[in-house]
Formats: C-alpha cells, sequence, structure tokens
C-alpha cells in the first residue's frame, strides 16, 4: 500500500529532524548563536511535518491500516505545537522535558511504522 510506504518516509524524516533538535539547542549552549536560527525553525517545520504525518495516518488507517497510526500522530504533533509555544515562552522547565518525550515518541513510531504491514482484503 502506497500510503503505508508515504508514513513511513515521512515519520522517518520526522523522527531524524526531531533528533536534531538537541543537538542545535546543545550546540547554542556551547555558545553558537547560528544554532538557535536552526532550532527554531527545525521546531515549526517538525509541527507542519507531524501534519502532514496526520494526514498520511488518516489515510492509511482508513484504508485498513491501524487507528494507533493517527492517533499516536496526533498526540505528538500536539505536542510539538506546545513545545513551539513552550520555547517562545522560555519556559524550559517545560520545553526540556516535553522534548525528550517528543523524540521518544517520534522515533518510537517511526519504527513502529517499520513493523506494519499492508492490510490485504478479504
Amino acid at each position: 500500500m502506497k500510503s503505508l510506504t508515504a508514513l513511513r518516509l515521512v515519520a522517518g524524516v520526522h523522527a531524524v529532524a526531531i533528533c536534531l533538535q538537541p543537538v542545535f539547542a546543545g550546540i547554542y549552549l556551547n555558545g553558537s548563536g547560528a544554532a538557535m536560527r536552526m532550532h527554531e525553525p527545525t521546531g515549526l517545520a517538525l509541527t507542519f511535518t507531524g501534519l502532514l504525518q496526520l494526514l498520511i495516518a488518516t489515510i492509511w488507517w482508513r484504508s485498513g491500516g491501524r487507528l494507533l497510526a493517527p492517533a499516536a500522530t496526533l498526540l505528538i504533533t500536539l505536542g510539538e505545537g506546545f513545545q513551539v509555544a513552550m520555547g517562545y515562552t522560555r519556559q524550559l522547565a517545560i520545553h526540556i522535558p516535553l522534548g525528550v518525550a517528543l523524540v521518544a515518541g517520534a522515533v518510537a513510531f517511526a519504527a513502529w511504522t517499520t513493523r506494519q504491514r499492508v492490510a490485504v482484503p478479504v
């Protein structure tokens, strides 16, 4: 099914991009302002990537996939939106642990998609 392949691709890109976020933050804390100029747009791009992933996950679910895909993607995407808000307001006590949870969730979701099988019509 093409929607599962697309979901795997977008989830993989999403997972790689979200893993870059703590790297950019660490480089920024080490004194590089350029890293923050990468951290901010990457965070915004992740939210839009999450919306694309939600669309594809919903299409896959509606064509015989699992409901867990859009449900998990919705939680991750909502978390990313909240994460962006916490970053802009400098609420680091929420921003940092939420970021750790989002990285774990996005990577786990991408791994989960690789174990899914194409639905066979009966």
